[in-house]
């Protein structure tokens, strides 16, 4: 018989502070391990230039989203500076149990909601170097006002405070470098005791 330690697949949150880098992060982590799957979330946000329906996001209206909360089709969702955010929960519980990776992007708040139905996920909270360089990150994207990068730099700020809650912390300085921190956390993470033990259950007891 042989050692299987990926019988339920290994869910990963990745979350932080709008402008951290998130998106990009994850599109160069998939690049880096093509096997992950990458859950795309909800929004009622517009699209911004080159994002795709069902590829970034899931685009909805407003009256779509609340919908959705109402038949308990979400994981978990919030409400982030005007608009929702929520991730599909069949999606992730149907990529979990056929034994895949799944790789979630998502704002704080939700990541919270995750970690409280799947405590044995794998959550890491991405850093900007510097508030200074995340505020400018922000303004380079050119498609917000100034009242709505005050707004954001204020969540952020608030959003910082719950990195405790978080397994690992990962500064996104440059991205080949947070990629490689995130990838090196998810293969210790696979060599886990607990989750290694637990692929071992079927075989362990006829010894």
């Amino acid at each position: 018989m042989t050692v299987n330690s990926k019988n339920r697949g290994l869910l990963v949150v990745l979350s932080g502070p709008s402008g951290v880098g998130k998106g990009t992060v994850c599109a160069a982590l998939r690049g880096m391990i093509p096997d992950i799957v990458y859950s795309v979330s909800a929004t009622t946000r517009p699209p911004r230039e080159g994002e795709a329906d069902g590829v970034n996001y899931f685009f909805k209206t407003k009256e779509q989203f609340r919908a959705m909360i109402e038949n308990d089709e979400l994981l978990e969702w919030a409400e982030y500076v005007g608009n929702y955010y929520g991730t599909p929960r069949r999606f992730v519980e149907d990529t979990l149990n056929s034994g895949k990776d799944i790789l979630l992007e998502i704002e704080v708040r939700g990541a919270l909601q995750v970690k409280q139905r799947y405590p044995d996920g794998v959550f890491i909270f991405l850093l900007p170097p510097s508030l200074e360089e995340l505020r400018s990150r922000i303004e380079l994207r050119g498609t917000e006002s100034d009242e709505l990068i005050r707004g954001r730099m204020t969540v952020a700020a608030e959003e910082l405070k719950q990195i405790e809650n978080y397994d690992y912390a990962v500064i996104n300085d440059r991205i080949e470098n947070a990629c490689s921190r995130i990838r090196s956390i998810i293969e210790a993470e696979h060599c886990r005791r607990e989750r290694v033990v637990a692929g071992l259950q079927n075989w362990m007891t006829k010894v």
